[in-house]
C-alpha cells in the first residue's frame, strides 16, 4: 500500500524500495511483481522493467496487465517492433484489446489505411463498451485517420473520445490572477539571496504538446545531463508546505511569508530527491509541463536554476493537445473552446513571468528548432552552461526510456510535417480559433 501511495505521488524511487522489500518476503507475489515492472518503467528504467516482467512470467505469474506493461516498456525504449508483436498477440487472444490498439496506433506512423481501422470500428460497436475502452479506441482511430490524411474524420474521433467534463475556466483565471498579484518585483528583490545557488535543477515547461519532450531529449543526449521526465516532486514539496494553490486559486501561505530557513529546507528537499536519480549529473531535467505555474517559486528557491519554456504555434499546440487524452487533471482539453481559453490564461501567466524575470527564462520555440536545428540546439546547450556535444544533434539515437505521449516522435530525426498542420482541419477547429482570439495566427 505504501508503494502504491508513492507511485501515485510520482515518488517512483521510493515505490521501488518498498516493492523490492515486499518481494524479499514474498518473491512471487503477483501484484508486487506487476507493480514493480510498471514502476520501473515510470522511473525511466525500462530494462529493469522488462527484467522484472520476465521474472514474473518465469515464476508463473499471470497478471493480465503485465503483457501490456511489457509492451509499454518496449515502446519507451524505442523497440516498437517487439512491442507490436506483444500487442497483436494480446488482441488475437482478446486481452485488453482497446488499450492495445491505442498503443499500436501511438507507436507508429501509418501511410495507408490498415486493417486495424475496420477492426477498431467493429469493437466500438460492442454493446456496453466501458468508457475507458471507448476513449482508447476513438483515440486510436483518430490517430490512424490523421496519419492517412482523413483529417476531419480524425477530429470527429478525437471529439468522441472525450468524456463530458465541465472545466472551471474561471477558477483557473483566479489562479493566474493570484500568481500575478503575489509574485511582484518587490517580492523577488526582498527574497534575493535566500535560495540555494545550485545549478543542478533544470525545468522544461510550457503547454503539453509544445515540444517539451523534444527539448528534454536534446538536453538529455548531453553526457552531463540526466532527463528525469515528468516528476511531480516540485508540486508535492510546495503543496505539503502550503505554497501550492487550491482549486479555488488561493495560496494557503503567500510567498511573502517565505523565510530563509524554510527556503533552504524546501530547496534542499527537492535537490536531494533529484540528486538521488543521477548522482553524477551536472544538470537534471524535470519536464513536467505545468510547472509553468511554479516559475515564481522556482526563481526564489533556486536563483541559478535553468528554466526552458517551450512554445509552439498556438493553434497547432492546442490541436495536438486535443488529439491526446491526458489524465483527469487536464479536463480543459475536453473541448476546443475551453482549451483555447485555457491557453490564453497560460499565455497571460507566461507574459507575467517573463516581465518579472527578464532574461531568466529561455524560450525554446518548436518551429524555430525545426527550421534551424543545429543553431538552436547549440543555443540551448549554451544556456545550460555546458560545453557543446554532437550527440545533442542525434537525440533520436538516445536509448533512454521515454514515458510521455511523444515517445515515438523523439525516436525520429527532426521532421517538419507538424508545422502549420492546423490548416488541414477546416471548419472543424473554428471554435478553437475563436477562443484563442488574437493569439491565433491564421495566416
Amino acid at each position: 500500500m505504501l508503494a502504491e501511495a508513492c507511485e501515485k505521488s510520482a515518488e517512483y524511487e521510493d515505490a521501488i524500495v518498498h516493492l523490492e522489500h515486499v518481494l524479499t518476503l514474498r518473491p512471487t507475489m503477483s501484484h508486487a511483481l506487476a507493480a514493480l515492472g510498471r514502476v520501473y518503467h515510470q522511473a525511466g528504467k525500462g530494462d529493469a522493467s522488462l527484467a522484472t516482467i520476465e521474472k514474473g512470467r518465469k515464476a508463473g505469474v499471470r497478471w493480465a496487465s503485465m503483457t501490456l506493461d511489457q509492451a509499454i516498456a518496449l515502446i519507451g525504449l524505442g523497440r516498437m517492433k517487439d512491442a507490436e508483436e506483444i500487442l497483436r498477440r494480446n488482441i488475437a487472444q482478446g486481452v485488453m484489446i482497446a488499450s492495445c490498439y491505442r498503443l499500436l496506433a501511438d507507436s507508429q506512423k501509418f501511410t495507408e489505411e490498415p486493417a486495424d481501422l475496420a477492426a477498431i470500428r467493429a469493437v466500438l460497436r460492442t454493446p456496453g463498451l466501458a468508457d475507458r475502452d471507448r476513449m482508447n479506441l476513438h483515440v486510436a482511430a483518430g490517430k490512424i485517420c490523421n496519419d492517412i490524411g482523413r483529417y476531419e474524420e480524425a477530429i470527429d474521433h478525437f471529439r468522441e473520445s472525450k468524456n463530458p467534463a465541465v472545466y472551471d475556466i474561471d477558477a483557473f483565471r483566479r489562479r493566474v490572477d493570484t500568481l500575478v498579484h503575489s509574485f511582484t518585483p518587490s517580492l523577488i528583490s526582498s527574497k534575493a539571496g535566500l535560495g540555494d545557488p545550485s545549478e543542478l535543477p533544470v525545468f522544461v515547461l510550457g503547454m503539453p504538446r509544445s515540444g517539451t519532450t523534444l527539448a528534454e531529449q536534446i538536453c538529455a543526449s548531453h553526457p552531463a545531463v540526466f532527463g528525469a521526465g515528468e516528476i511531480a516532486k516540485l508540486g508535492s514539496v510546495l503543496g505539503l508546505s502550503g505554497y501550492a494553490q487550491s482549486p479555488s486559486g488561493k495560496i494557503q501561505k503567500p510567498p511573502q511569508e517565505l523565510a530563509g530557513e524554510e527556503v533552504k529546507k524546501l530547496a534542499t528537499e527537492y535537490l536531494n530527491f533529484i540528486r538521488a536519480l543521477s548522482p553524477d549529473a551536472q544538470r537534471i531535467v524535470n519536464k513536467m509541463p505545468h510547472n509553468f505555474q511554479y516559475i515564481g517559486m522556482i526563481a526564489l528557491l533556486w536563483p541559478n536554476a535553468k528554466i526552458i519554456h517551450c512554445t509552439r504555434d498556438p493553434i497547432d499546440n492546442c490541436i495536438s493537445c486535443f488529439m491526446n487524452s491526458f489524465n483527469d487533471r487536464h479536463t480543459y482539453n475536453a473541448d476546443f473552446t475551453t482549451l483555447g481559453l485555457y491557453y490564453r490564461e497560460y499565455h497571460r501567466l507566461m507574459q507575467h513571468w517573463n516581465a518579472l524575470l527578464p532574461g531568466k527564462i529561455y524560450e525554446c520555440n518548436y518551429e524555430t528548432m525545426i527550421a534551424y536545428q543545429e543553431g538552436e540546439t547549440r543555443r540551448l546547450i549554451d544556456f545550460l552552461g555546458l560545453p557543446w556535444d554532437d550527440a545533442c544533434l542525434r537525440f533520436y539515437e538516445n536509448e533512454r526510456t521515454v514515458t510521455t505521449h511523444s515517445r515515438w516522435q523523439v525516436r525520429q530525426p527532426i521532421y517538419k510535417s507538424s508545422v502549420k498542420r492546423w490548416k488541414k482541419y477546416g471548419d472543424k477547429i473554428q471554435p478553437l480559433i475563436d477562443a484563442l482570439g488574437d493569439l491565433a495566427d491564421t495566416e
